[in-house]
């Protein structure tokens, strides 16, 4: 199953979406060109579009985009580390490691 998120619509008509497919590794952008343009569809891996134009509108709306989903993440984060379960088994030391 393919999952397909908007990304930019030029004012030509040209659209871009980020889309995964069914591995989650499979992480791309779809470009579907304008119908003047005869409307293809092309299928850009995600680093080189990442790494074209740096003031192309398609590419700023993924970097906000990529951005807000690691807002997201760090505020779901908890702030400090969680602690060990009660009973939980305390780490070996490494042989040859001076136990103090």
């Amino acid at each position: 199953m393919t999952i397909t998120h908007p990304l930019y619509a030029s004012q030509n008509g040209d659209r871009w979406s980020l889309c995964r497919g069914a591995d989650v590794a499979d992480v791309y952008v779809l470009h579907e060109a304008n119908p003047a343009s005869g409307g293809q569809m092309s299928r850009i891996a995600l680093g080189p579009f990442l790494a074209g134009p740096a003031g192309a509108p398609e590419r700023q709306e993924a970097l906000r985009l990529i951005g807000a989903l690691m807002e997201r993440a760090a505020q779901m984060r908890p702030a400090t580390p969680a602690a060990p379960e009660p009973g939980a088994a305390a780490a070996e030391p490494t042989p040859g490691e001076a136990l103090r």
